[in-house]
């Protein structure tokens, strides 16, 4: 095992620049996912830690040792891709000692690790399978299997659980976290998808158009994102953010119409503010019903059975309210609701920051 410490890494095709000055610290067996839109960069930056892309500015540091110029082969990492590049012609086992063979370990020593894999894996009664004879969760199993059998420093995963199904992707995530847990080889992670990031994550890295744009433990980033960026990408239901202007009575919105003025209850004012363009951001489940509350226009129900979802109109703004309890309501009649306060956001219009 082995950390990781990625300083000032750029990429540039051409004129192009595509990673701009990236700095990210692994610890020793963390788990870390990079996490962002498509073509935000964190593939790109993957494949530099793997060899496979070129860096055109910066260093990268597997361990103690500066791998810039290192071959992939060379670095003692192993990779599991999107599309699991099991080879068809080849049975299950010999899919995993494939890498072993190549280094001409003894047989005994292969047969050894790959056993051991399986085992973890549970793969064991499919070792004499072909891969067109499995399920698409077992096939990625043994792209797992094959770098669990390198016994690398560190492992990459690019994407591997995007061409699974809803269910079966869980069933994976679960299964992934475990795998960690128990070897606790540092491994670095990309996905496009924030609820992987969040529930497998040591740390999450969030990037937009080749930039770093926060980085942190899970609850973290959900709890106090630095930007409307990281606001509105980490959680799902995404948070509400709404225009308008701070005030000494709270947070105001208007409708264009100038007829729909509603005050958002502010926690804490921050200082000099009054007056200040600024969004207002609230998680969907940190609203509670209240007769007593902001009354909005029902224009969704959305039951899911824990919970119910609501989209609902106020101050002329649509936002999204997830609620434990079931809801009496039909789309255009009202219901009254109110923010928890101790939970909002509040950032800059212009900058986009967190106002703190």
């Amino acid at each position: 095992m082995a950390s990781v410490q990625i300083a000032d890494v750029r990429k540039a095709y051409g004129p192009t620049q595509v990673i701009h000055g990236v700095d990210i610290d692994i610890s020793d067996g963390e788990f870390v996912i990079l996490v962002g839109p498509s073509g935000c960069g964190k593939s790109t930056l993957l494949r530099m830690i793997a060899g496979l892309e070129n860096i055109s500015g910066g260093e990268i540091r597997i361990g103690a040792r500066v791998v810039n110029d290192v071959p992939p082969k060379e670095r003692d990492i192993a990779m599991v891709f999107q599309n699991y590049a099991l080879y068809p012609h080849m049975t299950v086992a010999d899919n995993m000692a494939f890498s072993m063979k190549l280094r001409k370990a003894p047989k005994a020593e292969i047969d050894e690790r790959v056993s051991k894999a399986a085992g973890i894996l549970g793969l064991n009664n499919l070792l004499d399978r072909y891969p067109r004879q499995l399920s698409g969760g077992q096939r990625q199993r043994v792209a797992m299997g094959r770098a669990i059998v390198r016994d690398p420093q560190v492992f990459l995963f690019d994407e591997p659980l995007s061409n699974l199904d809803a269910k079966l992707r869980v069933q994976m995530r679960t299964e992934i976290k475990e795998l960690h847990q128990r070897l606790k080889t540092t491994t670095v992670y990309v996905t496009h998808d924030q609820i992987e990031a969040m529930t497998m994550a040591d740390k999450i890295v969030v990037m937009h158009d080749g930039i770093v744009e926060q980085m942190g433990a899970p609850l973290e980033l959900y709890d106090r994102p630095n930007n409307l960026f990281v606001a509105a990408f980490i959680g799902s239901p995404s948070m509400n953010l709404l225009k308008g202007t701070i005030t000494a009575e709270g947070f105001v919105t208007e409708a264009s119409d100038g007829m729909a003025r509603v005050v958002w209850p502010i926690g804490v004012h921050p200082a000099d503010s009054n007056g200040k363009a600024a969004v207002y951001g609230i998680r969907p489940e940190h609203f509670k019903l209240d007769p007593a509350g902001l009354q909005a226009e029902v224009v969704v129900i959305e039951p899911t059975g824990s919970e119910t979802q609501v989209v609902v109109r106020c101050g002329g703004q649509e936002m999204t309210c997830v609620f434990r309890e079931r809801i009496d309501a039909r789309p255009g009649e009202s219901i009254g609701i109110t923010p928890d306060t101790a939970v909002t956001h509040l950032f800059d219009a212009a900058t986009g920051k967190r106002i703190h």
